[in-house]
């Protein structure tokens, strides 16, 4: 996971932006009680989205979302968290910051 005082690679950002589901799950991940149901264990916002919350939304088995979500997390766009047998998923809006600052500098 990069954290916002690293550097990104810019090229591996971009690629996990390039599909447009990644997109979708980013900008749901923005309001999640706008976009997802209540969850019977954590907290949409504090601890994220379940998987399987949003493989039905998108429509694709779970394994294919968390193939999805991994590639976020890898960039850094995303974070997960454990709890119990479930990962929920949320975006890290600190490295988001840090990424579009870096890359507005380096423009």
């Amino acid at each position: 996971m990069t954290t916002p005082a690293q550097a990104f690679d810019h090229a591996g950002v971009f690629r996990a932006l390039a599909s447009h589901r990644r997109l979708q799950i980013l900008e749901w991940l923005r309001d999640p009680r706008a976009h997802f149901p209540p969850q019977r264990d954590g907290d949409l916002v504090d601890d994220g989205v379940c998987v399987l919350f949003i493989a039905d939304k998108l429509g694709v088995a779970q394994p294919t979302a968390t193939a999805h979500l991994q590639a976020l997390a890898r960039a850094g766009l995303v974070t997960s968290k454990r709890v119990g047998q479930w990962t929920f998923y949320k975006r890290d809006e600190a490295a988001i910051k840090a990424f579009t600052r870096q890359l507005g500098d380096q423009l």
